[in-house]
């Protein structure tokens, strides 16, 4: 069951010259950087209130984000949605005729367990699910 919003994800070309923007926005200041090499990112978050953003800066040229900022430019590239059991939510997903990128969790940055929707088959929107790891 999808429990809140977890985090929207934001791609920014530097996070280093987006950091101070939407820290003043926000009103909050960044908790956490760090890079996910599998995914060739480099993640900056702020939490506000039970949500987080996410800042999302390509780390190599082919890296989804790269690929994204190429084709769209910056702003929102997804919505994350907090779940109890990753494994669960997929299964119930795939049942209910939603195409996953990730048919498996795979790490993901905050201590997360992570896997994406396919925007075609959630009316163009990326999705993403994360469960806190144990």
């Amino acid at each position: 069951m999808l429990r809140k919003i977890e985090h929207l994800g934001i791609a920014v070309k530097s996070i280093e010259e987006s950091l101070k923007t939407f820290e003043t926005l926000l009103g909050s200041n960044c908790y956490k950087i760090e890079e996910v090499a599998s995914e060739g990112v480099k993640t900056a978050f702020i939490q506000i209130g039970e949500s987080k953003i996410e800042l999302l800066e390509a780390t190599n040229a082919d890296s989804p984000i790269a690929k994204y900022l190429d084709k769209k430019g910056p702003g929102i590239h997804h919505i994350a949605f907090d779940v109890e059991n990753i494994d669960a939510e997929i299964e119930r997903l795939t049942n209910e005729g939603f195409t996953l990128i990730h048919t498996s969790p795979k790490e993901g940055a905050d201590n997360k367990l992570i896997a994406f929707l396919h925007p075609k088959s959630t009316e163009s929107i990326l999705v993403e699910l994360c469960q806190e790891k144990s």
